[in-house]
């Protein structure tokens, strides 16, 4: 049994029978499904569940109730930091489904730079997402980030703007840049005549997190190395980091956070898939050391 994201556009009110077979793939599989609260595609999709006596539900909301929860089901009430307003209130729980999802199916408009967004928080998170174009009845498979940086290449310049202004700096990077680009000692693989002597381009994000994770090493503190390192794995998505080291992603999450105490061998591993290296280096010596 799988956990399947459902979303899309708040315009689009009536499904496609294209949609409504998917969904009932879902229900003849017995998947679980977790749902947004909002009107529009939401609502639709809370609707033909409710109609065929589905229980496999979960709504998510921002803050305290759900907008609508057609069929009573079990309700996952996402927590908002105070001050958070519009777009970016509502865009906590989108976040914590795709967190929870292991796939994603969106219901898009055509227009909706959420529904988009949507998208790219699956992928971010390694997961495999259907974006289905209602106006067009296209149905689009997302698994990678570059087959997402293509898709939205084809889409009008405003559209990606606006798509562009609602997401985080830490979501659009994946669309710049390459995500594991130069994290403290990269390995960079050159082809036969490159020139070697050109230094990696490196993104502020990715500067300020070599910054964060020596600062973690150089203190000694373990609790604070362990909590650098669960932060750059979040980022980089913990289903992805599962799937590059072989470890479940819920034994990650668990030895990652606070309080955690994961093996060395398993930081290892961590490392290894974000594209980290440790290297040894002599310390320098004390001035109290170097006056003996």
């Amino acid at each position: 049994m799988n956990t399947i994201f459902i979303g899309g556009s708040r315009h689009v009110s009536r499904l496609p029978i294209e949609v409504k077979k998917r969904l009932d793939n879902v229900i003849a599989s017995h998947h679980q499904v977790i749902v947004g609260d909002a009107n529009g595609a939401d609502k639709a999709v809370q609707k033909h569940f409710l109609d065929a006596h589905y229980s496999n539900v979960t709504v998510f909301c921002s803050g305290d109730a759900p907008r609508n929860n057609l069929g009573s089901w079990t309700t996952h009430h996402v927590d908002v930091p105070k001050g958070t307003k519009g777009f970016q209130f509502y865009a906590a729980k989108d976040r914590e489904m795709a967190r929870e999802a292991d796939f994603g199916l969106m219901i898009w408009d055509g227009k909706s730079p959420g529904t988009v967004l949507n998208v790219l928080r699956l992928v971010q998170e390694g997961k495999i997402s259907v974006l289905f174009n209602v106006p067009d009845k296209l149905a689009v498979n997302v698994k990678t980030v570059d087959q997402y940086r293509d898709f939205i290449q084809r889409c009008d310049p405003a559209f990606r703007a606006d798509l562009r202004e609602r997401a985080t700096s830490q979501e659009w990077s994946l669309v710049e840049s390459d995500p594991q680009a130069s994290l403290l000692d990269h390995d960079v693989s050159t082809g036969a005549g490159a020139d070697r002597n050109i230094e990696p381009q490196i993104a502020p994000q990715s500067a300020a997190t070599i910054e964060t994770l020596n600062a973690a090493l150089t203190s000694g503190d373990a609790a604070q190395i362990i909590d650098a390192l669960g932060a750059i794995a979040r980022d980089r998505g913990m289903s992805q980091v599962a799937r590059e080291t072989g470890l479940a992603r819920e034994s990650l999450y668990r030895s990652l956070d606070a309080g955690g105490n994961p093996e060395f061998m398993t930081v290892m591993k961590v490392l290894s898939s974000l594209g980290v290296r440790l290297e040894a280096r002599q310390r320098d010596p004390s001035p109290l050391a170097a006056a003996v």
